[in-house]
């Protein structure tokens, strides 16, 4: 199962920090948190989505290991 950490505006949508999730890619991944997480869903397409430190598609199959996180667009810097 995939470790899901979200940080700043995608952690208040989800309501928590991180949790395992069991979605076996990363398009079955963005469209169960969409569903489980409405408020999230609205972000979720302007986030950048790191599998393993590292951009990834849709079709990326997520390993029981694997780190994503979900990181909303950041203003500044």
């Amino acid at each position: 199962m995939a470790r899901v950490r979200y940080f700043a505006a995608a952690e208040e949508a989800a309501g928590r920090e991180e949790e395992v999730r069991s979605e076996p890619t990363l398009g079955d991944l963005r469209a169960a948190l969409t569903n489980d997480y409405p408020e999230l869903g609205r972000i979720l397409p302007r986030c950048a989505v790191l599998v393993g430190g590292s951009r990834a598609g849709d079709d990326a199959a997520l390993a029981s290991d694997v780190l994503v996180d979900v990181l909303p667009p950041f203003a500044g810097g």
